[in-house]
């Protein structure tokens, strides 16, 4: 294996979309488990979903390290191959998930894949060696390569271009709503009360669908387009709106 520091700067980058991967599929679309799922007193939707966004935050953090890293190789004249490239962007990938399976699902048992499941094991290590293992060896096979690592690459910029888009499109893909959800999930403040979020589902003209006893996470049906005036009556999070992080884009509501 060539031993080229930018390789290490693509690791990086790798365990990031490796992070969004699992965070977006997993958390979000199909919304198997969230990062804090079997914590014992984790019940909260806004508590579980508050990690999730720490574990966001902590992906984009490491996706910025690789790609400024990469770019101050880049800047160093420094050959990046091809080759060896993709391989530590996949072995990155694959090192998430093996971290990820050992630690979050069976030393600390913080979640598993699918937490509803009757054999959790199962779906573990479907996602360990498919999504971990698998990855790995691939990746770790083309960063050993041939004949000097394979081609350098004619056009590092625009490649490094190309991967910050990717994993800013990662996040990006967190902040659509699906097109059948019609239901728009919000967190007030915890002060706020039960008259007070009737006083904006009155001028909104929503219907309440659920709400915790707190009346602090509530879900309303409502126009679309009436979403972003919520934050005028002390809503801190608001589903399809993109901010902070879109975390409850992907909420459903099981009646």
């Amino acid at each position: 294996m060539p031993k080229l520091r930018w390789l290490r700067y693509a690791l990086v980058l790798g365990i990031a979309l490796g992070g969004f991967f699992d965070g977006i599929l997993l958390h979000q679309i199909l919304q198997w488990h969230h990062l804090l799922s079997l914590v014992p007193g984790m019940t909260d939707l806004r508590m579980q979903v508050l990690w999730d966004g720490y574990f966001h935050a902590l992906m984009y953090a490491l996706a910025i390290l690789g790609l400024w890293g990469l770019w101050r190789e880049k800047a160093g004249e420094t050959a990046m191959k091809g080759r060896p490239l993709l391989g530590a962007l996949m072995a990155g990938f694959g090192i998430w998930h093996v971290l990820d399976s050992v630690l979050s699902h069976w030393l600390l048992g913080i979640h598993r894949i699918r937490v509803d499941s009757d054999a959790p094991l199962v779906w573990d290590l479907a996602w360990f060696f498919g999504f971990g293992l698998l990855p790995l060896a691939i990746g770790w096979a083309l960063m050993r390569g041939t004949g000097g690592g394979g081609p350098a690459l004619r056009r590092p910029t625009a490649t490094l271009l190309l991967l910050a888009l990717v994993s800013a499109g990662s996040g990006g893909w967190a902040l659509r709503p699906p097109s059948d959800q019609p239901f728009t999930t919000v967190v007030f403040r915890g002060d706020r009360g039960a008259e007070f979020v009737e006083t904006a589902l009155a001028d909104l003209e929503a219907r309440l669908v659920w709400a915790d006893p707190a009346m602090s996470v509530v879900v309303m049906d409502m126009p679309a387009a009436h979403r972003w005036r919520l934050f005028r009556h002390g809503a801190l999070l608001v589903s399809g709106t993109g901010t902070p992080a879109g975390c409850f884009s992907w909420s459903t509501v099981q009646a």
